[in-house]
């Protein structure tokens, strides 16, 4: 790729590594991430994905249904993209707080299991009110102080990537559940930022670690040893004008530090609590707001994310038209109309954008 396509908007310059995956300002530069429990992607939604995008993870627990454990369903998507397109980038999902038991190496973090292992069991948090077990979403929680488990979550993980086949891992929750111990939170930092230190260094230097919203405050130990960061925006909240304005500047963060960035962005409107039964259609017509929203601040190496979900069929199957029009490398940062104000602008080679993120409202005019 050339140098000017890799210069950063305040002028300096990405320096990419080399297992980093493809990327190119062609068209929007596209992420995905997506799972179904139930069963694996047909050949068809393989070279349909595949299509779009060179860079993609395969969630918790996808494929359970068809070959019993989620590592087995991730090894077999990593095999049919890598088939289809040998320089794909497929990430491996595991989470850092909670214990879903989705994978072989889980599979006892359950209320029928977990009092039979006594030595996984120890690495799970009780909850302070009442003193059994924490559980979020059905989930048991991790206790990141342990330093047995931060060694066992280490290892599993890494186990996980190489029996997959994967590129890499998609690391979810930085927060070690501190919500728990508030006043260890100092700690939990520290030991989360440990953690994933000592993972990358495990997974080797050809590998991705991504770090889900590692750009946060109680990350800030997590991010200098993360390779990439997602900005997850998964409620409308998150996705306010004051928020996203501090998400551009985190991406460049990113990029000056040479790291990848993947700005995932809901269907506007509506957040996990809140799905409409058209949203298909209904994403179609908030697409141009969402993508608008991510142009502003694009930088090299930041990839889009557009989805009302994780699941596959909560946006990884529909078709985005303008995701795939001619779009070319920006020609400079973006511009914001006013001091103060809510109206942001920016030039591609092939495209003029405008949004106000105050009206959510936003134009792409294409060249």
């Amino acid at each position: 790729m050339e140098v000017e396509s890799l210069r950063n908007s305040d002028g300096s310059q990405f320096v990419p590594h080399d297992f980093y995956p493809e990327f190119s300002w062609d068209t929007t530069p596209l992420y995905y991430m997506f799972g179904d429990k139930s069963r694996l992607l047909s050949p068809e939604q393989v070279e349909f994905i595949a299509a779009r995008t060179g860079f993609l993870c395969i969630e918790k627990s996808h494929g359970m249904g068809k070959l019993g454990v989620a590592e087995l369903g991730a090894k077999h998507e990593a095999a049919a993209f890598k088939e289809v397109n040998p320089d794909i980038k497929v990430l491996f999902y595991f989470n850092a707080a909670y214990a879903w038991p989705y994978t072989s190496y889980n599979k006892d973090f359950t209320n029928e299991r977990i009092d039979t292992k006594p030595e996984l069991k120890k690495f799970l948090l009780n909850h302070p009110k009442t003193g059994k077990l924490a559980d979020r979403y059905g989930a048991f929680c991790f206790d990141v102080l342990n330093p047995d488990f931060r060694d066992w979550w280490v290892d599993t993980v890494a186990k996980g990537v190489s029996e997959s086949g994967c590129d890499g891992a998609f690391i979810d929750q930085m927060h070690g559940n501190s919500d728990l111990r508030k006043d260890k939170r100092v700690e939990i930092e520290k030991a989360m930022g440990d953690m994933m230190g000592a993972l990358k260094k495990k997974l080797g230097a050809d590998k991705i670690l991504l770090a889900n919203n590692a750009y946060a405050d109680n990350a800030k130990h997590v991010f200098p040893v993360s390779d990439a960061i997602m900005f997850e925006n998964y409620a409308s909240a998150k996705a306010s004008k004051e928020s996203l304005l501090d998400e551009w500047g985190e991406m460049l963060r990113n990029a000056k530090a040479g790291k990848i960035s993947v700005f995932r962005l809901g269907v506007d409107g509506t957040g996990r609590k809140n799905i409409k039964p058209n949203m298909p259609e209904l994403s179609k017509e908030k697409a141009e707001f969402a993508l608008a929203c991510y142009l502003i601040g694009a930088q090299p190496y930041s990839y889009f994310m557009y989805s009302w979900g994780w699941k596959l069929g909560t946006g990884a199957l529909v078709d985005y038209p303008e995701f795939q029009k001619p779009l070319g490398p920006p020609k400079g940062a973006y511009q914001r109309t006013t001091p103060d104000g809510w109206e942001f602008t920016r030039d591609f080679e092939h495209a003029s954008v405008w949004v106000n993120t105050e009206s959510r409202e936003a134009n792409i005019t294409w060249k």
